[in-house]
């Protein structure tokens, strides 16, 4: 008879017996181990950001974006960001794991002026039966009138779940209207 291994606050319960009623293979103990270490990492880390940048157009999921090659915008132009955050905190409930990240930002010239901004201007759900890591949050800005300079995009993301909070900071400057 196959036991069940439980790893890291119960990230395999029941696998082992779920794999003997299917007939699958069950992962390697090596896989088994960095999965748990993984688990772990991912709680240590607190909230981050592996990716940011602006794009060409919006994001259509995870990994599925276009860099821009230049941050410099007209301004009449749509700002789009691509963020991968990495270390929220999930909920569990009814045998599945859920996490929400909401959004702010605050638009700046360079002396630090705040011309705009907004808090939790976004929301980021999800839920299901096992931990969901790879979550892209596409952003989108419209700043119409800005004159031409230099500015800066803060945006802070707060883990709803898990308490955390992380910003970033992209540079971008605008010029006149095409």
């Amino acid at each position: 008879m196959v036991s069940a291994v439980l790893i890291a606050g119960g990230l395999f319960a029941g696998l082992a017996s779920a794999y003997a009623q299917s007939g699958a293979s069950q992962p390697s103990p090596a896989f088994q181990n960095a999965l748990a270490a993984y688990d772990q990492a991912w709680t240590a880390s607190g909230l981050a950001f592996t990716e940011v940048t602006f794009t060409d157009g919006t994001a259509t999921g995870y990994g599925q974006y276009t860099p821009r090659e230049n941050a410099v915008f007209t301004d009449e132009e749509a700002l789009t960001v691509y963020a991968e955050p990495v270390g929220y905190g999930f909920s569990e409930s009814g045998g599945g794991y859920a996490y929400q990240l909401t959004a702010s930002f605050r638009l700046l010239n360079l002396s630090g002026q705040v011309l705009a901004e907004q808090d939790n201007f976004a929301t980021f759900t999800g839920s299901g039966r096992t931990k969901k890591r790879e979550l892209s949050a596409a952003l989108t800005f419209q700043f119409s009138g800005l004159p031409a300079g230099d500015y800066q995009l803060e945006a802070q993301f707060q883990d709803e779940v898990g308490g955390g909070q992380s910003s970033f900071t992209l540079p971008f400057s605008v010029t006149g209207t095409n």
